[in-house]
Order: structure tokens, then C-alpha cells, then sequence
């Protein structure tokens, strides 16, 4: 798998991402951490060296999960994590990255991202300088190699960066959402800041394995996204069976097409979780699906099929 530069730092990380929010069980159904750490070490294996975590998995279950599977080729991986937002003073966030170090049982961590800005889940507010300041000397020290952000808007990502370099964004992106393209991303193109797309199968939507009857357990997170409801996902039903022909035309899955055409986009690379270990060996092969100029193009029209009767909420869930 080609590696790819973060924004402008010495970073370089894969295309496919792993993400790792499962692993953490809460807000989710079925999980268990041997699957889950055969599921990582399986992604590491297929080329898969970048993973995403955060404090809030599991209040640092996540993130004890991916130092079990990688410790011991920790120097081969990158890893990403975030501070949540009711962390987000300077003593907070020292104290939180000290803890994601501890947790994933290393002494730097690649990418350091504000998971969410200040104010968000009723969180205190915090000057974002505040915030930078910690991040900055975190960076200045060797804690953390790079800094991010994530479910900032352009205007929030505009004023972080004043106070220090912003090397990536992550968004909720993905063939079925995709309101980044009109808010942030040109400003990351200019900016050279990547996009850590996350939901990039839409939770599991752009697999194509729900049928019209699915219902999630209350547990289940998706069960409140919007997505799943009434006519979004009949829609995006239909969608999916119009992406069907050029799945077979490639020899691949929906997953693998959704994937292959988000990482085509500009700058964009593509966060994806994976239950066990063949998921992830399915998810890394997207990167091996090469689309035409004029392929992409036509499967840009049948996502927004879905995505244009959506409202201009970025966030995917009715909470």
C-alpha cells in the first residue's frame, strides 16, 4: 500500500485507516476483544499501518486494544488518537495525552486530534488557544508528532490553525455523506491539511448487507443514524443497487468500491473498523481498486442520489 504525507508533517501514513471506535464495546453490540485484536494485527499484516483511536472508546479500552495487538512492532505503525472535548483545558489535555500514552504503552503518539470542539456534548467552553497551547507543547516535547482536528467546520478549523500547524481534518465523509465537500475541504486542499474520513462506509450502509427490514438493537449507535431512517434509506438502497454493476465490473465488493472512490478524492483518506480479522483484509484490498476518471464520475451521481436530500447537519446522528 502507498504511503501517504500527512498535511506537511514528517508523518506518512496508509490510505486505509484503521479505526478502532468498536473496540472500545461501548455505544456498540457483539464486540469482543480477541476478535477485535485479531482484527487489527490482521490489518497491520495486509499493509493497513495507520490506526485511529481516541480517550473516549471505552474511556481507554480502545486504546489498551490496539496496544495489545501492536506493541511489539509499535516502530512500523502510526498511531492516531484524541483528546475529547471536555478535556480541552491546558492541564486537561497534558493529563489526557499522558494517559492515551499509557494506554497504548508507547511514548509518542504520531497524531494528536481535538475530537471535538470546545462546547460540544454541553462541555465546558475553552479558548482554543487554551487548547493549542497544551497541544503545541505537547508537540514541542515529543509526545506527539502532529496535530488534528475532528467534526470541526471550516470557520473553526480557520481559527485553530492561528495558533499552530493543523496537519489533518477529520470529518464524517463517505460516498453517502458528504457535506465536507461544501464547507471544509477546499479549505484543506489549499491548505494541505488531510482529510481522515471517518464513517467511510456510511457504519456499515455501503456494504450493502442491510436489507429494507434491518432493525438495530437500541444499544446500537446506528439505530439513531439518520441514514438508517425511513426514505434516506430507501434511497441509499436503491443507490446501492445501481453500484452494483461496477463492483462486479472490478471483481470487488460495495465496501471496496466505497472505499476506492473515497480515497480518490482530494486529499481524502479513509478511516474503516473492521469486527475481525477478514474484514480487515477485505478493507485494505480497496486500495488495490483503480477507478477511471469517468467511473468515479458516475458514482459521484448516484451518491448524491442520497446525499442531496439530506439537510446540511454534519453530524450523522439523531442524538
Amino acid at each position: 500500500m502507498e504511503m501517504r504525507r500527512l498535511g506537511t508533517s514528517d508523518v506518512y501514513i496508509s490510505p486505509i485507516i484503521m479505526g478502532t471506535w468498536q473496540a472500545g464495546k461501548a455505544a456498540w453490540v457483539g464486540i469482543e476483544d480477541s476478535e477485535t485484536i485479531k482484527a487489527i494485527r490482521a490489518a497491520f499484516e495486509a499493509g493497513i499501518t495507520t490506526i485511529d483511536s481516541a480517550e473516549v472508546y471505552g474511556q481507554g479500552h480502545s486504546e489498551q486494544i490496539v496496544a495489545q495487538a501492536l506493541s511489539d512492532v509499535r516502530d512500523r505503525v502510526v498511531y492516531a488518537t484524541k483528546v475529547f472535548a471536555n478535556h480541552l483545558k491546558y492541564d486537561q489535555a497534558i493529563e489526557a495525552c499522558d494517559r492515551s500514552l499509557k494506554n497504548l504503552k508507547t511514548d509518542y503518539i504520531d497524531l494528536y486530534q481535538i475530537h471535538w470542539p470546545s462546547g460540544a456534548f454541553k462541555s465546558e467552553v475553552v479558548p482554543i488557544e487554551e487548547t493549542m497551547k497544551a497541544m503545541n507543547d505537547l508537540k514541542q516535547q515529543g509526545k506527539i508528532r502532529a496535530i488534528g482536528v475532528s467534526n470541526f467546520d471550516r470557520v473553526q478549523i480557520e481559527e485553530v490553525s492561528q495558533y499552530g500547524r493543523i496537519d489533518s481534518l477529520q470529518p464524517p465523509y463517505s460516498l453517502f455523506w458528504r457535506q465536507v465537500e461544501k464547507d471544509a475541504m477546499p479549505y484543506c486542499i489549499e491548505n494541505n491539511i488531510s482529510i481522515l474520513a471517518y464513517s467511510s462506509l456510511a457504519q456499515g450502509l455501503l456494504t450493502g448487507k442491510f436489507r429494507s427490514s434491518h432493525k438495530f438493537e437500541a444499544a446500537d449507535n446506528r439505530a439513531k443514524n439518520k441514514l438508517f431512517m425511513g426514505e434516506n434509506y430507501e434511497r441509499a438502497q436503491s443507490a446501492l443497487s445501481k453500484l452494483g454493476p461496477f463492483a462486479e465490473q472490478h471483481q470487488c465488493t460495495l465496501a471496496q468500491l466505497a472505499l476506492a472512490w473515497l480515497i480518490a478524492q482530494p486529499q481524502t483518506n479513509a478511516i474503516v473498523g473492521a469486527r475481525n480479522a477478514e474484514q480487515s483484509v477485505q478493507n485494505a484490498k480497496a486500495s488495490d481498486v483503480k477507478l477511471s476518471p469517468d467511473e468515479l464520475a458516475e458514482i459521484d451521481a448516484i451518491g448524491r442520489t442520497v446525499t442531496d436530500y439530506l439537510d446540511d447537519s454534519p453530524i450523522m446522528w439523531n442524538w
